[in-house]
């Protein structure tokens, strides 16, 4: 049965197009299930004027294309919101804001919890969380939590200036740092396959793994983020948060118990243990590109908002080491980009072969050897695991091929599990963080990326360099092949 969720919940940003997208669909469906009920309410805030039921009509269009809602649910549901327009920089918004929610919260019952959504530009985190306190809006008497959106910082400096001024009202255990992979139901089934199966954990290590790769692959363009996404482009987009928190995960080691406090202690000293690269180390460990026009696509620099001598990445293609027991010598190869060949996220997992290959005819140059085994976890758009195998050809003589064993997700499993922000709005009521990143691993993360930035900021690309279709510029290949490795995901392959 559903525990329901008591809280005030406050979004800044209440008109965003990832609150429109996103975050009411989220809340309906926790709705939807009994997680809330009777006792919430959500107060919006922007610059617009709104009244509470033109706000209301809002959510109801933001949710009418969910399906199974019964008679009047999303009337009821919408009439546990309210708005006020607000001005985040002006002081006396917040005394309204406050009497505002006091109201709520008497009117719902929601024993004085409040959550405090922030989904607008991070330069005003700070004077957000810092005038919640200054005016009196935390509460004294429930929970008092706060989510904020990526990106957190541009660099390891802007990210502790941030994290400063939101420690100045809250501790580091109410803030809620969004990071909507953690909340993909096949990133969650890393742990579980890890440390749920002895046959998988007892072989997790550098004795048996040659190499691991992380793919996230787009295949739009930068679309209406043209302007955001050239001031950012895919190190700080992608890997200084999404693709550095699948890493953890993979190369943590197993927590003591199955909570928020032991998997962040694991995350963090996996982060600790990632070499962070000299200059030298860097230019030859991390490849970028940018997308060319091809394909009935224009390219990158021709984009709306974009700047037509643009050198920001629209790809990153690195190899990532881990100096600890476990993982010595063992490369992470990730790889992300926009424009790419399709959309997916996938995790192929490498094991070595065997020492010696008692099939393989001496005499017979053209007899291939064994294929690895690889161990790949699909995250999107399938979900799922694939195991390949070597196993005999059948007919006569004494060949192998590979063999796939695979599961599959079904529809209605795929039904069944939660979107990433329905899980994550979810646990941040619940004051669960085992999904969302902790500061000390931000801060890790921001300290390994500023020095692949750093170099790329003094040094002068050659874009474009790879077509729209392609899966990314040459050199992401030749990063492997100087290593004897191939991709195991490639085209025509």
């Amino acid at each position: 049965m559903a525990t329901e969720n008591k809280a005030v919940i406050t979004l800044f940003g209440a008109t965003g197009d990832l609150a429109k997208r996103k975050l009411y669909t989220a809340l309906f469906k926790l709705y939807q299930k009994g997680y809330l009920a009777d006792h919430f309410a959500l107060l919006g805030t922007s610059r617009h004027e709104m009244s509470d039921e033109e706000f209301q009509k809002l959510v109801q269009n933001s949710i009418k294309d969910i399906e199974e809602t019964r008679n009047g649910e999303a009337a009821d549901f919408s009439k546990h919101f309210f708005y006020k327009a607000h001005d985040v920089t002006k002081l006396e918004h917040y005394t309204i804001l406050k009497d505002r929610i006091a109201e709520l919260d008497k009117q719902f019952g929601t024993d004085g919890n409040r959550l405090f959504y922030m989904s607008m530009a991070p330069q005003f985190f700070g004077t957000i969380a810092l005038n919640l306190k200054k005016q009196g809006l935390l509460s004294d008497d429930g929970f008092n939590r706060l989510v904020i959106e990526k990106p957190f910082g541009r660099d390891f400096d802007s990210a502790k200036k941030l994290n400063d001024e939101l420690s100045e009202t809250f501790d580091e255990d109410q803030i809620f740092r969004i990071d909507h992979y953690l909340g993909k139901e096949m990133v969650q089934n890393i742990q579980a396959l890890r440390f749920g199966n002895t046959i998988i954990e007892s072989l997790w290590n550098n004795r048996y793994i040659d190499n691991i790769q992380v793919t996230l692959s787009e295949k739009l363009g930068v679309e209406e983020r043209a302007g955001y996404y050239d001031n950012s482009g895919a190190l700080r987009d992608m890997v200084q948060n999404h693709i550095m928190q699948i890493v953890a995960q993979l190369a943590m080691e197993q927590p003591v118990s199955f909570t928020d406090t032991d998997v962040r202690v694991e995350k963090i000293k996996a982060l600790r243990s990632l070499r962070v690269y000299t200059p030298s180390e860097a230019a030859a460990n991390f490849v970028r590109g940018q997308y060319d026009a091809g394909n009935g696509t224009e390219a990158y620099r021709d984009a709306d908002g974009v700047d037509p001598e643009s050198g920001t990445e629209t790809f990153v293609a690195a190899k990532l080491l881990f100096d600890n027991y476990r993982w010595s010598g063992v490369p992470f190869y990730v790889r992300t980009g926009k424009k790419l060949a399709d959309k997916f996220t996938r995790i192929d997992v490498v094991f070595k072969k065997p020492l010696i290959d008692i099939f393989a005819d001496p005499r017979n140059e053209s007899d291939q050897s064994l294929n690895s085994n690889v161990l790949t976890i699909f995250v999107e758009p399938k979900s799922g695991f694939a195991m390949q195998l070597n196993a005999k050809r059948a007919g006569q003589g004494f060949t192998t091929q590979p063999v796939n064993l695979s599961y599959l997700q079904s529809d209605s499993d795929k039904k069944e599990a939660p979107e990433p922000y329905e899980r994550l709005f979810h646990d941040a009521l619940e004051g669960n963080h085992t999904n969302f990143a902790s500061w000390a691993e931000i801060a890790y993360a921001w300290k390994f990326v500023d020095v692949i930035r750093k170099l790329w900021d003094i040094e002068k690309p050659q874009f474009p360099n790879y077509t729209p279709g392609s899966m990314g510029p040459a050199a992401s290949d030749e990063l492997l092949a100087r290593d004897g490795r191939k991709w195991v995901y490639r085209l025509n392959h």
